[in-house]
């Protein structure tokens, strides 16, 4: 059958546009990663490294940038099922740093597009880090997590703890310095604040201030994700399937 030849050239061009099109798509998807991928697609850590619960000794993996914008492990750091944050999970057996018995999966601040360690004082200007998050899951006999903390050139300085039903803002060695409520339940989204000038600390909980710490000292920095206050000596069975786990959906520092 012959095509009349006006009809002929349309069907000509719609063949051309198809096959450009297939050809275009073809290229996105070879060459752009889908937005579940990665947790750097989920939330900006241009000036973060993290550190995993995996790793020999008391050497634990750590990831900085920029092998940080396109890296994932399950299950330990990677975008959550729903693709609307970021997971972080430690197991009881985990790697731990030189400095602690617990393991984690935590990003530490950093500066330089991620070269370099954060490191600011209390008392000059105002640091401020936001975050939302849930806990998902707490390890057995010890269900003790930490999800957002400060931390100077020695310590934790204050952290929010959730133990079981019960979430904390520590202070130092006080790990129940506040109690912000005995009604937390896993999954539960909370917003928690850092704000810190004038050598002294607000923290905020869903916009509400909780507690005023005071604290004057340089080497300060911000870190959150699932830092599991549990390990083999205090939590059974010690094996992966025991584990801490926290979802971040939001993660905002800024420095003045």
């Amino acid at each position: 059958m012959r095509l009349h030849r006006k009809h002929g050239i349309a069907a000509a061009m719609l063949a051309t546009t198809l096959v450009m099109a297939g050809q275009l798509a073809g290229v996105g998807s070879a060459t752009a990663a889908a937005p579940c991928d990665y947790p750097a697609q989920q939330l900006d850590l241009t000036d973060w490294k993290v550190t995993l619960p995996t790793g020999s000794g008391n050497s634990p993996t750590e990831i900085l940038q920029p092998d940080l914008a396109d890296f994932s492990v399950a299950p330990w750091f990677q975008v959550n099922s729903k693709c609307t944050g970021i997971q972080f999970r430690a197991a009881v057996n985990g790697v731990t740093t030189s400095g602690s018995g617990y393991p984690r999966s935590e990003l530490r601040e950093m500066t330089d597009d991620g070269q370099e360690r954060a490191s600011w004082s209390s008392t000059s200007g105002t640091h401020t880090m936001t975050f939302r998050t849930a806990v998902n899951h707490l390890p057995e006999d010890k269900p003790h997590v930490v999800v957002g903390q400060i931390h100077d050139g020695d310590d934790d300085v204050t952290v929010f703890r959730v133990e079981g039903n019960n979430l904390y803002i520590t202070k130092g060695n006080d790990t129940h310095h506040k109690l912000v409520t005995s009604n937390y339940r896993l999954h539960q989204v909370f917003e928690g604040k850092f704000v810190v000038s004038g050598g002294k600390i607000k923290v905020y909980y869903n916009g509400t201030l909780q507690t005023t710490i005071d604290h004057a000292k340089s080497g300060n920095y911000f870190k959150a994700g699932a830092y599991t206050q549990a390990n083999c000596g205090n939590s059974s069975p010690c094996s992966t399937s025991n584990y801490g786990q926290a979802t971040l959906y939001k993660l905002d520092v800024t420095h003045s």
